[in-house]
């Protein structure tokens, strides 16, 4: 810094602390934790535990993990990582509604499986 003027001197300080503000002032992400919470609520009320139970341990997972962050004062961590449990959580939701409605549509084609048969069977003896 011999070679440097002042007055750039004094503007490297000035940047310095500028980009060390912006890292500290970034806002704890409350809203989103709280938001991820909600999808991994929601995704457990859509079965996702026993349907797509890898996505919402990932989800689990994440979520804790932010929480840490969050404690440490890691803030940009405890948003991605928050986000990424989001979603997880929804993947895991939508997983599991398709697997309902795999199994439903399942349900349904056995039904009219069976009711086919009984009218060929009915259809049959009035013969």
């Amino acid at each position: 810094m011999k070679n440097l003027s002042d007055l750039q001197k004094i503007q490297m300080i000035g940047l310095a602390a500028l980009v060390i503000a912006g890292c500290a002032s970034l806002p704890p992400p409350t809203e989103q934790l709280a938001v991820s919470k909600v999808a991994v609520t929601n995704a457990t009320s859509a079965g996702g535990n026993e349907l797509a139970s890898g996505e919402m341990r990932a989800a689990h997972d994440k979520l804790d993990r932010a929480g840490q962050a969050m404690v440490s004062e890691d803030y940009k961590s405890a948003r991605l990582l928050a986000e990424e449990a989001e979603v997880d959580a929804q993947l895991a939701a939508a997983k599991a509604r398709s697997a309902k409605a795999q199994q439903a549509a399942a349900t349904v084609q056995e039904d009219s499986r069976i009711l086919r048969n009984e009218l060929d069977r009915r259809t049959h003896q009035s013969q």
